[in-house]
């Protein structure tokens, strides 16, 4: 077992295994100096929730329970490696479902423990930001980060490998969240990112002028309003027996979600004169919003940087990266961490 924050860094190879199970996607990765991935197996339950219209927590922990073994396993022969050959663990212990991280937790702390290996618990926002550094090998701090998901919207300086300062957050719906409900509204199904975009090709993003709330040009992020309108204009338009264009109305939602992400991130990077900004979470995935960002930073000379969709969505080996920087920081815990479902970064 490596001890020493100088025996860690003479070693050329830190081998370890990631492990995520925060909401509905079982993952294991195996990695190489938290940037090297010789696998990233995810077992995703996405066709199991469809039915609920959303992510159902008791019927999430038990998913995991049966795929955990299996995720691993297959991530340890992917990467051509056993047990044995491992240095550390990484595992999420928060945001997430209780219940869903609990699994994965205590699978990573009987794991660590009959092994005798250091157990490093991650924050899986933390773990988000950290998908960039693998995908982008030059990639180091100073930048600043767009975080997107179904359950945080953050704008994050990023100082230096595991030392943050949170600009802004999302003052009530998640930009994801937000997403998902419209997409409910519609009738398009669950889950929402993915459905809006594919939708939303195929309709005018100016035909409705939704609402953008800018907020006085702060960092703080509200799509509470701009909810409410779409939802109001839906139930309008069936009060009075009129035509409602759902192409049209998923196109003009998304641009408005994206012009306040994009906006938001070019002005306080300009502000604070970052000239590198990277996107995670797994409305990352959104090609609308990757679109707009990637404009607005050649506009103002901002390099802009995102992951691919495998990295954008939740995956063992973001944690994986984040726990190697923890790791060689010294972070250790021990068998009585427990899961936080409202951890901050």
């Amino acid at each position: 077992m490596i001890d020493t924050k100088n025996e860690i860094i003479n070693k050329k190879e830190l081998i370890s295994l990631a492990i995520e199970s925060s909401c509905d996607e079982t993952a294991a990765a195996v990695l190489v100096n938290g940037r090297k991935v010789l696998s990233n197996i995810i077992s995703t339950q996405i066709e199991t929730h469809k039915k609920f219209g959303g992510v159902v927590p008791e019927v999430a922990s038990r998913k995991h329970i049966e795929n955990i073994d299996i995720v691993v396993d297959e991530a340890l022969s992917e990467a051509n490696i056993t047990f044995d050959d491992l240095d550390f663990i990484s595992v999420t212990y928060g945001p997430g479902l209780v219940g869903a991280l609990l699994v994965g937790l205590s699978y990573a702390k009987a794991l660590a423990f009959s092994l005798g290996v250091p157990l490093v618990g991650v924050n899986h926002i933390e773990g988000h930001l950290s998908a960039n550094y693998i995908e982008h090998k030059d990639l180091e701090p100073p930048f600043l980060t767009l975080i997107v998901s179904g359950g945080h919207t953050n704008l994050v300086e990023v100082k230096n490998y595991c030392e943050y300062n949170i600009l802004g957050g999302t003052r009530d719906d998640a930009s994801g969240e937000a997403f998902d409900k419209i997409s409910r509204a519609l009738g398009l199904g669950y889950p929402g990112g993915p459905i809006i975009q594919k939708i939303s090709e195929k309709g005018n993003n100016e035909a409705i002028d939704f609402p953008r709330a800018y907020l006085n040009e702060g960092y703080d992020f509200s799509f509470s309003g701009l909810k409410s309108s779409v939802l109001n204009y839906i139930n309008n338009k069936k009060m009075k027996n009129e035509e409602i264009i759902v192409e049209d109305v998923a196109a003009s939602f998304q641009e408005a979600v994206v012009d306040v992400l994009a906006n938001k991130a070019i002005h306080a990077a300009k502000e604070k004169s970052y000239k590198t900004i990277t996107l995670s979470g797994g409305v990352a995935a959104n090609k609308r919003l990757r679109e707009k960002l990637s404009e607005l930073g050649k506009e103002n000379n901002i390099d802009i940087k995102y992951p691919p969709i495998v990295l954008c969505t939740d995956n063992a080996a973001m944690i994986g990266c984040a726990g190697y920087y923890n790791y060689i920081n010294g972070k250790r815990d021990n068998m009585k961490l427990n899961a936080v479902p409202n951890l901050k970064l």
